[in-house]
């Protein structure tokens, strides 16, 4: 085995936001538009372009050692292969999404089983024929192509099962929410073959500590400050931190340095506070990463 690893970059609504966190995890990937092979400064890696709905079945062929998709469609393909970690993009959304039964607001359709026979659209086709079969429900399921919420309104078939966060788009509609079949995030996948190779393994597992250390580090900043060896207490009482803040004493002073890690937006409520408490030299600075 060569050491090189073979990454599935998601193509759509996670690209760009893949490429920013690799970006801040240390990987600069360069995608042209008439290129799926996207360029990368790591010489042991190789990147593709792939369609979410598709990185399950290419990652268990071991096309690719491994990429990042959404759970539900590496559900929907059944794919056969490691879940490394999720990867819940803040950029995009810190909401799962939910695969949801939806009929229209007049239906009579309160629960699934009241579904016997009845035709459903959707583009979760796999998925949605075992949830049925599972629990004995006989229905015909079709594929759609898209505009699968106008299928039910229109009449040209019973129910649907679509994506949503919220569901306002559902209501909006119309429609009516009967219950969620399934909650998905992004997750990293790797194939088994890889997984079980030590250094293909090693590999994957600092994509991911490092993706997830820059995921973390998202929103959050440093503040580091000086003040009086006597106002510690009270200082560290109001400062918010992972664990707890360091602090460390100024060389030859009876003043120390405190430092912390926190909320951007518990900044501008806690700097008064410091002022008051007698901190100076209050320093604010972004974060790549938090491991």
């Amino acid at each position: 085995m060569s050491n090189l690893l073979n990454f599935g970059v998601p193509k759509g609504s996670l690209e760009n936001a893949t490429v920013e966190l690799f970006k801040k995890a240390g990987w600069q990937i360069s995608i042209s538009s008439r290129s799926y092979f996207p360029g990368v400064d790591d010489e042991e890696m190789n990147c593709k372009l792939i369609r979410p709905q598709e990185m399950g079945k290419y990652v268990e062929r071991a096309t690719i050692d491994a990429g990042i998709a959404g759970r539900d469609w590496v559900r929907e393909n059944e794919s056969d292969v490691v879940e490394v970690c999720e990867m819940v993009y803040s950029k995009v959304s810190r909401r799962p999404a939910r695969w949801v039964l939806v009929v229209t607001q007049d239906s009579k359709v309160q629960k699934p089983e009241d579904l016997h026979g009845a035709t459903i659209s959707t583009e979760l086709v796999g998925f949605t024929k075992r949830y049925f079969a599972e629990r004995n429900i006989t229905v015909n399921v079709e594929f759609s192509w898209g505009a699968t919420e106008a299928k039910v309104v229109d009449g040209l078939c019973d129910a649907i099962v679509e994506v949503t966060e919220t569901g306002s788009t559902i209501r909006a509609n119309g429609l009516r929410i009967v219950c969620d079949l399934m909650e998905s995030v992004p997750v990293l996948i790797a194939n088994k073959a890889a997984w079980n190779e030590p250094w293909k393994r090693e590999k994957i597992e600092t994509i991911a500590t490092l993706l997830k250390s820059a995921l973390a580090a998202e929103g959050m900043v440093g503040l580091k400050l000086n003040a009086p060896g006597e106002r510690v207490e009270a200082i560290t009482k109001v400062l918010p931190s992972q664990k707890a803040p360091t602090v460390s004493n100024l060389y030859n002073s009876d003043w120390v340095s405190i430092e912390s890690v926190l909320n951007e937006k518990e900044v501008r409520q806690i700097v008064p506070e410091l002022i008051k408490l007698g901190a100076e030299g209050i320093i604010e600075y972004p974060l790549t990463k938090i491991i």
